[in-house]
């Protein structure tokens, strides 16, 4: 191996370890997942590889989803299933008008989902949808949760039964989330989306500094393989030029176990192991998330605590029943 090789191994390896952001190696880069100018493969016919809807406009340097109108919404999509179980996602993407602060909206989403082209209310796509939600959400709706700016950047992952609440700014369903400064920036502005071994990872490149700030990083995220990649956006009473330069798809070499090896992925429900739940914060007014279901590990220290305290209880009565007795022998 040469000095080269030697330093991609290198690079991989410290990868999986401290879950950087890849440099994005062109050897990694699967072209049937990613989006690039001249943008030759967009388009209806069978052999296209990406699809677009509603307002999206595809030029020869960014394909705007929306344009700076009201009541627009567009969306783009990857038509072939991606079947890798890592994978990392680099977005440049662009939002302008000429709206005053406050005074433009509502934002982009990069999808990752079972169905695709399905227009709805959720930033051009459909509600209760299944898999993973990056939203770029730049108008508040909820004017009592003023403890975030604007816009803001935030994930969800469903498994169909939750729906998006737009009156929240999706607060009952996100996973996290960070604020960022993206609107109207003369330079270039990258989001980065990285699922490796479960753990979810949002990084957002925006200051121009060529350097990587973590916004989202959560473990225990399930997501099953065969999803489709797209973007969708939209505008209401208030707009915004909505523009996708590109979104490229590098693989990540991680190994696995036998066992997770021989799973089909294709049956895995998207999922997330939380602490706390958030589909059981959704008709909760306090905005406290309340315990998840009991897991098998939950059980089990339950049961292990009722032993212990029927054991200790059966300790106790017996000693008390002894103490009686003895008290009753000495009245006889």
């Amino acid at each position: 191996l040469n000095y080269n090789n030697h330093a991609f191994f290198l690079l991989l390896f410290f990868s999986s370890v401290y879950s950087d952001i890849t440099d994005g190696n062109a050897e990694h880069l699967k072209r049937e997942h990613s989006l690039i100018k001249p943008y030759q493969g967009v388009g209806t016919s069978p052999s296209s590889q990406w699809d677009f809807w509603g307002s999206t406009l595809v030029t020869s340097q960014y394909v705007r989803l929306t344009p700076d109108e009201r009541s627009k919404q567009g969306s783009i999509w990857n038509t072939v299933p991606c079947y890798l179980k890592d994978w990392e996602m680099h977005v440049q993407f662009k939002i302008h008008g000429s709206g005053k602060k406050n005074l433009h909206g509502d934002g982009f989403a990069i999808w990752y989902t079972k169905e695709r082209l399905h227009p709805g209310p959720v930033f051009g796509n459909h509600d209760h949808f299944v898999g993973l939600a990056i939203f770029v959400d730049t108008f508040r709706n909820d004017l009592q949760g003023m403890d975030r700016s604007f816009p803001y950047i935030s994930a969800m992952v469903n498994n169909g039964s939750l729906p998006y609440d737009h009156g929240k700014d999706g607060r009952s369903t996100e996973l996290g989330g960070c604020s960022v400064e993206i609107r109207n920036r003369d330079h270039d502005t990258y989001l980065a989306i990285r699922y490796s071994k479960g753990r979810l990872t949002i990084m957002v490149d925006v200051d121009d500094r060529n350097d990587w700030k973590e916004c989202i990083d959560i473990g225990g995220v399930r997501l099953p393989t065969g999803y489709y990649f797209g973007a969708s956006a939209a505008t209401g009473d208030l707009s915004d030029n909505h523009d996708i330069i590109s979104m490229k798809m590098y693989q990540l070499m991680v190994e696995h176990t036998p066992e997770e090896d021989n799973q089909d992925w294709t049956k895995i429900e998207p999922s997330v192991s939380l602490l706390k739940s958030p589909k059981d914060n959704i008709d909760d007014p306090t905005g406290n998330f309340r315990s998840t279901p009991l897991t098998g590990w939950k059980v089990f220290l339950l049961l292990l605590c009722a032993l212990l305290g029927i054991v200790v209880c059966a300790v106790v009565g017996a000693v008390v029943f002894q103490k009686r007795q003895e008290r009753n022998k000495r009245f006889y």
